[in-house]
């Protein structure tokens, strides 16, 4: 009934408001997001999945529990046709300033399996097919260490120089590195890709032309990738 009249509502705002649109594409997220409210109960709960498949995650035991019952729920989305899934977790796990050594391998006890899990299973499923995984933690880490009176509890600095992630599927080239760093890892200087060559890529990934894909900006054609100069990294596309 609620949606009903919501609907009835936006209609006349709509009549009065004509060709506008971003109004049209706000109504339509707000009406994919109550629908989605309304499947949601059945696609997270993860209790329907065999208990081998929630082992393979990590769930009921620690410390991959919490995230790995993430991964799972996002595996149950994508199966039903979500087209885009953020999988967050709780805290800022890489944001290892301090304790450098204690933090990652901590962050990585919480996420390794899970993630592992959720690319093997996908794949199995024949989704990884046109998923599209990405994956990235913090930013790069400086190659010199952020002291804070205790050498022991060294970390390092944010480097927007040099920084890593990994994707998997959606058209992607399989077990490829690319790109390096200097012997010190401060900087990318082998093949390296800007954010915005990475943006492009993705768009490209998704089917989409970002040289086309623009939005108006106070009369300005903006492009996703912003006005810098962008290519599409083909070197990593199978």
């Amino acid at each position: 009934m609620v949606r009903n009249l919501l609907s009835r509502l936006d209609a006349i705002h709509k009549r009065t408001h004509p060709n506008q649109l971003q109004l049209d594409a706000r109504i339509a997220s707000y009406e994919l997001a109550a629908k989605l409210q309304v499947e949601a109960s059945d696609a997270l709960d993860v209790n329907k999945e065999t208990e081998a498949t929630r082992q393979a995650y990590g769930i009921g035991e620690e410390p991959t529990d919490n995230y790995g019952r993430r991964c799972l729920m996002a595996r149950r989305l994508v199966e039903r046709g979500v087209r885009y899934v953020q999988i967050f977790i709780n805290e800022q796990i890489w944001d290892t300033h301090l304790n450098l050594e204690k933090g990652m391998r901590a962050a990585s006890e919480r996420t390794d399996k899970p993630v592992a899990a959720l690319v093997k299973d996908l794949k199995q499923r024949g989704l990884l097919d046109d998923a599209l995984v990405i994956w990235g933690g913090e930013f790069g880490r400086m190659p010199i260490a952020q002291l804070d009176g205790d050498p022991k509890a060294a970390g390092r600095d944010h480097n927007p120089r040099a920084f890593s992630l990994w994707m998997a599927g959606g058209g992607m080239k399989s077990a490829h590195v690319h790109g390096g760093t200097d012997e010190l890892g401060y900087e990318a200087v082998e093949n390296p890709v800007s954010v915005t060559d990475w943006h492009a890529t993705i768009l490209h990934l998704l089917g989409l032309d970002y040289q086309k894909l623009v939005y108006d900006q106070n009369g300005l054609a903006e492009k996703l990738t912003s006005t810098f100069e962008a290519r599409i990294v083909k070197e990593i596309l199978a």
